[in-house]
């Protein structure tokens, strides 16, 4: 069957194309893909190109599907694979499948026929045999795609490690009923971390999250309340560090002196990094989180209290299986509701103008619906489009019912009134 899809050629070289998927084998499963979130990930394969670790080097005449935060339903199933999976579940990836004979492939940036910027793809076996294709049992699919920048998140919480006094074990996970800090944490991937922090099973006591855009922060109080921290026994603090001459001092006033348990960095700026280094408490552990593009990247760390204190340094690219399906876990039970990194939405023929300008586009995740067409649209924007297009006028409607976020009910509305691509 015919597909269409945005290949990666090489640097800067995003095409969206139609081609024939062959028949699939045995031990392959056809899909649909649905919904698909642009990770910077993908914005910095693009921008390398075959230098990327995850990229193959022969890319130029061998193309991949771009995109590994996708969701979608299963069309035909392989008769090897046929007693575990049913035609007609939807399905979520686990880009990190971890291939023994190539630790870097990942579905995304390394397969010709398996990507989260397509209309319909080919899984292939080796998915399967990692046990990286999950069943999602949610009703909307962008949960579905979000699911994957979560398990990141729960795989941030769980890597991080303290040790007790005298004792070399490292106990695994925040420090429960801690200290926690979020600094530069009202982006899309820090108000996943808010959710997280605020709802899963081992909780900080503090909570406290940095930013300098005074419009982000209020929007983050506005969708997770320090009354909904309260009722979940987590003090919550927003600060703006914009207009303060010692952030550190700020900082370590609001733990009594005393420091951080975990602090999480989610911006690659060095003085962020130089900031979270100073307000760890003992045993703290630091977790830079936010991926930088350069690979030289450095910043200052106080060694002193390496020695003293004991402070550590963590931090993981993606989570694992296991984080995967407790994401999918809290989602599908209305546990979380990351909808709060979703701004922007777009069809498969935004994907290349989207992806090579990511940075430079404000707002949080840009979420892709892969059988439409439409322009990336930021859903601040419905309303004001809808004097031209009643789409918008009826998209502005249910989502201002629901908080100003994205939601179920306009994937549905979307999905039935867009142009198909």
């Amino acid at each position: 069957m015919k597909t269409k899809a945005v290949r990666l050629y090489g640097v800067n070289d995003l095409r969206l194309e139609e081609f024939e998927l062959p028949e699939i084998r045995d031990d392959e499963i056809l899909a649909r893909v649905v919904s698909d979130s642009i990770c910077m990930s993908t914005y910095k394969a693009t921008l390398q190109g075959p230098a990327h670790k995850r990229v193959p080097d022969d890319v130029a005449s061998n193309p991949v599907i771009v995109g590994h935060e996708f969701c979608g339903d299963i069309i035909k199933v392989g008769n090897a694979c046929d007693k575990k999976y049913k035609v007609g579940s939807k399905f979520a990836i686990q880009p990190a499948i971890n291939d023994p004979t190539n630790v870097h492939a990942a579905p995304g940036y390394s397969f010709k026929y398996i990507g989260g910027a397509s209309t319909y793809i080919i899984i292939p076996s080796i998915v399967m045999e990692r046990s990286c294709l999950m069943d999602y049992t949610g009703d909307a699919y962008y949960m579905g795609s979000l699911a994957e920048p979560v398990s990141c998140i729960v795989g941030g919480f769980n890597v991080n490690y303290h040790s007790a006094p005298g004792s070399y074990v490292h106990n695994m996970g925040i420090a429960e009923g801690g200290k926690m800090a979020l600094l530069a944490g009202v982006g899309p991937m820090g108000l996943g971390a808010i959710d997280y922090a605020i709802h899963c099973e081992r909780r900080p006591s503090l909570l406290v999250v940095t930013d300098i855009d005074e419009a982000r922060l209020k929007r983050a109080a506005q969708i997770y309340t320090v009354e909904e921290a309260a009722r979940n026994g987590v003090k919550l603090v927003y600060m703006n560090t914009s207009g303060i001459d010692d952030v550190v001092g700020s900082l370590r006033a609001l733990t009594d002196g005393t420091g951080f348990d975990d602090v999480y960095v989610y911006a690659p700026v060095r003085a962020v990094l130089q900031q979270a280094s100073e307000i760890l408490g003992y045993d703290g552990c630091l977790n830079f989180f936010a991926g930088p593009t350069d690979p030289k990247f450095s910043a200052e760390f106080n060694f002193y209290n390496v020695h003293y204190m004991s402070t550590h340094v963590a931090g993981n690219s993606g989570g694992n299986n296991d984080d995967l399906i407790e994401a999918l876990d809290k989602l599908s039970r209305n546990i979380l509701d990351p909808s709060a990194m979703v701004t922007h939405i777009g069809g498969l023929d935004a994907v290349i103008e989207t992806t090579k300008n990511l940075p430079k586009i404000p707002g949080g995740k840009k979420l892709i619906y892969t059988q439409i067409s439409m322009p990336l649209t930021a859903i601040s924007d419905f309303r004001m489009l809808g004097e031209a297009n009643g789409m918008f006028l009826d998209l502005a409607d249910i989502v201002e019912k629901n908080n100003g976020l994205w939601c179920h009910e306009a994937e549905r509305y979307l999905l039935e009134r867009a142009k198909p691509i």
